[in-house]
């Protein structure tokens, strides 16, 4: 099945905070940054700012199995919240997409997000010259690809796989260069 994003999620901005986020130890309510958002397309609540504001509204707070898009900057990929941050909402200029479809899974959207198709759409709808932005309607109208649950999961499996072996290939290219330096310096030492 191809469908639109605006079909199977809801899309919210982030809070506009009206001035400069100022954190504190013992804030009421965690603040998700484009900071907290990691290469490896996961969100980490370890070091989430605090901050003491009212409780915003309730759409404007996140939970587990949200995405979070990063609608400004060099990348255009999303991030999953897999942990509880307790009550915390998104600073704007991110973007909280929300999985309204039982059909899809969201680590099976995160994926999505930074395949080639959805890359180079999201690259053709970049707005700005220095500092390029998504907007929440282009972001809307992204065509997916959503195939059965069991597809899904298996896709996110072997992603994963993928994901681990590279890992391991970068750890034995490491160690290989290494036993291979030093086998050359004892060489060249005449040992």
């Amino acid at each position: 099945m191809k469908t639109v994003l605006k079909n199977i999620t809801s899309i919210q901005a982030g809070y506009s905070f009206r001035s400069r986020l100022e954190s504190t130890e013992n804030g009421s309510l965690a603040v998700i940054q484009m900071k907290d958002l990691t290469s490896a397309n996961l969100v980490c609540c370890d070091e989430l700012a605090r901050v003491n504001i009212e409780t915003p509204k309730a759409h404007h707070l996140v939970r587990p199995g949200d995405l979070i898009f990063r609608s400004r900057g060099l990348t255009s990929n999303s991030a999953l919240l897999t942990t509880d941050p307790g009550d915390a909402v998104l600073a704007a200029p991110l973007l909280r997409i929300r999985i309204t479809s039982k059909q899809v899974l969201p680590e099976y959207l995160n994926w999505y997000i930074s395949q080639p198709p959805a890359q180079s759409y999201l690259a053709s709808c970049a707005e700005g010259t220095a500092l390029k932005m998504i907007s929440k309607q282009s972001l809307q109208n992204l065509e997916v690809f959503v195939p059965s649950i069991a597809r899904q999961r298996l896709v996110v499996e072997m992603a994963l796989l993928a994901v681990e072996e590279q890992r391991i290939l970068k750890t034995l290219a490491e160690k290989r260069n290494h036993y291979i330096s030093s086998t050359l310096l004892q060489l060249a030492q005449g040992e």
